[in-house]
């Protein structure tokens, strides 16, 4: 390429360049102009939901609403009949030992611990005396039933669990939950008839969950005693523990001290917190 065709060459890509550089800069200007509009409008969004007037239990009222909307749907397509997977026993794992509030891990004595029971309240969260207290060979003595299914962390993770325990409804139906119309409680038949809702609270009363009683009667929610084929440690909970399947985890109230049935929707520590009260998945 001789000098004059280099220096033509070059004057031509200068030019091409110059001619992009033109294009470009209103599309720049634009584009910042459409990023600060954009930003504005998020920040007025968020600034909106924070000092908006109207709160739903603490909650400003547009999450509180999605929230709702969504326990609809879930509770719309819920079955007992509908189980969660189940997996091969030589996948399962413990899990993360995650959160602690409610638990003392130092000072606990499990021998001590009981479970008290109120078997039915037109309260969401009263000092009402137990119509029951039992201990873990109570929990024990009925049948023990073991599962390889899935805990799902509402942060993200999973992990696939060997829990043994026993059945939530069998619990019920040993100690006969009480009715709307008193008359004797079945499961199978009068699901009608339940009262809508279950407390649990760790024995300080710390960490409390309140569940629907669909799903705590499914047939897979368990009060665990063990975990991978060992007692539970301190740290998930021992003595007993909740479990359901159908929730995220913030709902398996790990160290269960009081469990009260009740007419009431009752108070959530997450939900409180701003997490969907259902927590269904």
């Amino acid at each position: 390429m001789s000098h004059n065709e280099n220096v033509e060459e070059r004057t031509e890509v200068a030019a091409a360049d110059q001619e992009v550089r033109r294009e470009m800069r209103p599309r720049t200007r634009r584009s910042f102009l459409v990023g600060a509009a954009a930003a504005l409008l998020g920040y007025g969004g968020w600034r909106w939901l924070k000092t908006s007037a109207e709160d739903v239990d603490g909650i400003p009222w547009p999450l509180r609403r999605s929230h709702e909307f969504n326990e609809h749907l879930a509770r719309n397509y819920f079955s007992t009949a509908r189980l969660a997977p189940t997996f091969p026993r030589h996948l399962a794992n413990l899990p993360r030992a995650n959160g602690d509030i409610g638990l003392d891990v130092e000072d606990f004595e499990s021998a001590e611990w009981r479970l008290e029971v109120v078997n039915l309240t037109d309260s969401a969260k009263e000092e009402i005396e137990p119509s029951l207290s039992l201990g873990l060979e109570d929990i024990k003595a009925l049948p023990r039933v073991e599962e390889v299914t899935e805990l799902k962390c509402i942060e993200g993770w999973s992990q696939v669990v060997h829990w043994a325990g026993a059945r939530f409804s069998d619990l019920a139906d040993k100690y006969q939950l009480a009715t709307r119309s008193g008359a004797p409680f079945d499961v199978e038949n009068k699901a009608t008839d339940l009262v809508p809702y279950v407390s649990l609270e760790t024995p300080d009363g710390v960490y409390y969950v309140g569940l629907d009683i669909e799903s705590a009667l499914h047939p897979q929610t368990l009060l665990c005693y063990e975990m991978d084929g060992e007692p539970l440690t301190l740290e998930h909970g021992a003595p007993l523990r909740l479990y359901v399947p159908v929730k995220y985890g913030i709902k398996s109230l790990k160290r269960i001290g009081r469990i009260t049935f009740t007419n009431k929707r009752p108070f959530d520590y997450w939900a409180e917190r701003g997490y969907d009260w259902y927590s269904g998945h």
